[in-house]
């Protein structure tokens, strides 16, 4: 590298530096090591591996629409909810954390594998990715 160039430019890198930072931190609380799943492998995860799918949404999004058979369980009421979790993970069923765009999944995927739960995955793009393939959704 040219350092008359960089010392010239030094905001542009010190820029390119919190940028770079700023991501790491996101993917970071994201869950970095949560296991996502597309909308199109999701119907192949429920009906060769049982996988069960819990709608993070707020009741009156989940009204409006929702990946047929998923159980809603808003995000503020899981801890709250674990108890009734525990059976699919004592069966050894996958369980997919969906939402209306994918961005909460993450956070609730990590309250789950912090209580135990290891077969959890989030769905890429949420409901909006589900209905971009033109999959059923019930109202």
């Amino acid at each position: 590298m040219d350092i008359e160039f960089i010392t010239t430019n030094w905001y542009l890198f010190a820029a390119l530096v919190v940028i770079c930072g700023l991501i790491a931190v996101d993917t970071f609380r994201r869950g970095a090591n949560s296991s996502q799943v597309t909308a199109v492998q999701l119907p192949q995860l429920i009906n060769h591996d049982g996988a069960v799918v819990i709608d993070i949404c707020e009741s009156a999004e989940f009204e409006n629409g929702h990946i047929p058979a998923a159980i809603n369980i808003p995000l503020g009421q899981l801890d709250s909810n674990l108890n009734r979790l525990k059976k699919y993970r004592d069966k050894k069923k996958p369980i997919v954390l969906t939402c209306k765009t994918g961005t909460k999944a993450g956070r609730a995927a990590a309250i789950l594998r912090k209580n135990e739960f290891s077969d959890v995955y989030t769905l890429a793009g949420g409901l909006a990715a589900w209905e971009k393939e033109n999959l059923p959704v019930e109202r």
